[in-house]
């Protein structure tokens, strides 16, 4: 029975250590957006590009929706957080296996999240890189 009470706490720890980093990550990206946000809506841009406003507005409208994606992440963390003093409650094993797929569930919503947003992240810095105004001396 001890070694059912370690595991659990074990497993109790790791889903909190998890649910940690996830907070961590999201507001080390919000900063991320925070200046991607800026640099899209800058200045910097040589103005002769072809299609530059169609392609920036793409770029903003997606860098809104990561903007919801992160406010609803951030609820699902803080909700998910919650019911990890119910899982303390738990004795049976369906109680228990609910709350870990529900984990389960909500780390792959945010490692997708994270993907998606680098991919995002990559093709803005690829973009950006090409087309900035150089210093004329």
């Amino acid at each position: 029975m001890a070694t059912e009470i370690n595991t659990t706490n074990k497993d109790l720890r790791d889903i909190h250590f998890d649910t940690l980093e996830s907070k961590s990550s999201l507001q080390f990206i919000e900063g991320e957006v925070l200046f991607i946000n800026q640099l899209l809506h800058s200045y910097v841009f040589e103005p002769t590009t072809p299609n530059l406003f169609e392609r920036l507005q793409e770029f903003k409208q997606e860098i809104s929706e990561v903007q919801k994606e992160i406010e609803n992440l951030n609820e699902e963390i803080r909700k998910h957080e919650s019911d990890l003093g119910g899982m303390l409650e738990c004795d049976t094993i369906s109680c228990d296996h609910y709350y870990y797929e529900e984990h389960k569930s909500l780390k792959k919503r945010f490692n997708d999240f994270y993907r998606n947003f680098r991919k995002l992240k990559s093709e803005v810095f690829n973009y950006a890189g090409g087309i900035l105004k150089h210093n004329k001396k």
